[in-house]
C-alpha cells in the first residue's frame, strides 16, 4: 500500500480535511497538467511556498517595496570579491620553469619550482619560462629539396661558389630576466643571428673544406659567432649546438658539379699513388745509402786498422834491422817467397852438386786450397836451378 494514501498519512501528516474534488486552488497553483496534479503532490511538501517565502526574503534584503540595499550585504559581496581577487595571485611554477615576476611591469624577482604567490593583477604579473628544456629551430628547410628555403639556405662561399646549407640551431635559456625583456620575439632574434653568422663564416671558407673536412670547424665558428652577439644583446640565451644538416650544390649545377667532384677524386688517387711510390723508392734509396755508408765506414776502419798494424810491423822490423841487416833481408826474403810460392805447384831445387834426378812425393804438387782432382794427380816436375840468382846471394836451400 502506498505511503501517500488516506489511510497512512506518511511523514508529511495527513492531508487537509475537505472535499479534494470540490476545493478551489488559486490560480497561480493550479495545476498544468500531469494527471490533474500541481506541484503540492498529495502528502508532498508545498514546493512553490518555498519559492515564494525565498523570493520574499532577498526582495526584502536587496530594498525589495522602496527600501535600499541593505549595507551587510555590500560588506559581503565586495569581501568575497576581494577574497577572490587576492586568490588569483597564487600560481605554481613547474619544475623545468623558472617565474619572471614584473611589478607594474618592471621586473621584480624571479622564482624558483614550486607553489608561489604574487600579488594579483594588474599589481604584479607573472611569466613562465622554461629554463631547462633544449629548444631547436632548423634554417634552411627541412634537410630535402621539397622543403628548401633557398632566401636562408643559399650562401657564397670565399672561393665565390654557391652552396645550399640546411642547419639547425640548439639552444635553450641561461638568464630567464634578460630572456623576458631583452628581445620582443627570443626565437626569431636566435633565428635572424644563427642565419647570419653562418653566412659570414661560410664566406670566409672553402667549397671543398665545406664539402669534406671542414664541417665541423664551420660549425664551432658559427656556434662562437652566435654566443657572442646574444651575449652582447643581453639576450640571456646559450647557444648548445650548431649541427650541418645537409650541404649540396644548387640544383641547377649538379651534374657539373658532380664532374668535378670526380675530377677532384682522380686527381687525389693520383696524388696518392705517386706519394706511395715516392715513399718506396726513397725508402729503398734511403736503405742502400744507409748500406753504402756502412760498408765505406766498414772498410775505412779496416784500412785504417791495417795501415795501423802494417806501420807497427814496418817499426818492429825497421828496429830488428838495424840491430842485424844481413839476417833480416835473409828473413824477409824467404817470407816473401813463401808468401809468393804458398799457391804455386812448382818445386825449385838448387842445382848445384845434383847429379840424378829427384823423386818427389806424390802429394807436394796438391793444391794448397779447394782444388780439382786431376790436378792432385799432376806430375812431378824437377825444375833444376842451373844458375843462382847472383843479386840474392842466398844459402843454398829453396829461393
Amino acid at each position: 500500500m502506498p505511503w501517500n494514501d488516506n489511510a497512512n498519512p506518511g511523514p508529511w501528516g495527513s492531508p487537509p480535511s475537505g472535499d479534494d474534488g470540490d476545493r478551489k486552488d488559486p490560480p497561480s497553483r493550479r495545476p498544468t497538467g500531469g494527471g490533474g496534479r500541481g506541484p503540492k503532490g498529495p502528502g508532498g511538501p508545498d514546493l512553490n511556498a518555498g519559492l515564494d517565502r525565498l523570493r520574499d526574503r532577498l526582495r526584502a534584503m536587496f530594498g525589495g517595496g522602496g527600501r535600499g540595499v541593505q549595507p551587510g550585504v555590500i560588506a559581503m559581496i565586495a569581501g568575497a570579491a576581494f577574497a577572490l581577487w587576492a586568490l588569483s595571485g597564487l600560481y605554481q611554477v613547474g619544475p623545468n620553469e623558472q617565474g619572471v615576476v614584473t611589478t607594474f611591469g618592471a621586473y621584480s624577482r624571479s622564482e624558483a619550482p614550486g607553489l608561489r604567490y604574487h600579488l594579483p593583477y594588474p599589481i604584479e604579473e607573472v611569466e613562465k619560462v622554461p629554463v631547462t628544456s633544449l629548444q631547436r629551430i632548423d634554417i634552411g628547410g627541412g634537410g630535402t629539396a621539397d622543403s628548401d628555403v633557398p632566401q636562408e639556405s643559399l650562401m657564397l662561399t670565399s672561393d665565390q661558389n654557391i652552396v645550399d646549407l640546411n642547419f639547425s640551431v640548439t639552444w635553450r635559456v641561461s638568464d630567464a630576466s634578460r630572456y623576458v625583456f631583452a628581445t620582443r620575439n627570443p626565437e626569431e632574434a636566435v633565428k635572424a643571428v644563427a642565419e647570419s653568422a653562418m653566412r659570414e663564416v661560410i664566406g670566409k671558407t672553402l667549397l671543398d673544406s665545406i664539402f669534406t673536412n671542414g664541417r665541423g670547424k664551420v660549425q664551432l665558428e658559427t656556434a662562437d659567432l652566435m654566443q657572442k652577439t646574444l651575449d652582447s644583446w643581453g639576450a640571456g640565451i646559450r647557444v648548445v649546438e650548431v649541427q650541418i644538416r645537409a650541404v649540396n650544390p644548387p640544383q641547377e649545377v649538379v651534374a657539373a658539379f658532380r664532374d668535378v667532384s670526380n675530377a677532384q677524386q682522380d686527381a687525389s688517387t693520383a696524388v696518392n699513388e705517386g706519394e706511395t711510390y715516392r715513399n718506396r723508392v726513397v725508402n729503398e734509396a734511403k736503405g742502400d745509402a744507409a748500406k753504402i755508408v756502412q760498408s765505406a765506414q766498414g772498410y775505412r776502419e779496416q784500412s785504417v786498422r791495417t795501415a795501423t798494424g802494417d806501420a807497427a810491423r814496418f817499426n818492429s822490423i825497421y828496429n830488428e834491422y838495424k840491430r842485424a841487416p844481413q839476417a833480416t833481408r835473409d828473413r824477409l826474403y824467404s817470407e816473401t817467397m813463401e808468401r809468393v810460392l804458398a799457391n804455386s805447384n812448382k818445386v825449385i831445387i838448387s842445382g848445384k852438386g845434383v847429379t840424378a834426378p829427384v823423386i818427389l812425393p806424390s802429394d807436394v804438387f796438391r793444391p794448397r786450397g779447394a782444388a780439382a782432382p786431376a790436378q792432385q794427380q799432376a806430375p812431378v816436375q824437377v825444375v833444376p836451378q842451373a844458375q843462382p840468382q847472383p843479386q840474392a846471394q842466398q844459402p843454398g836451400g829453396a829461393q
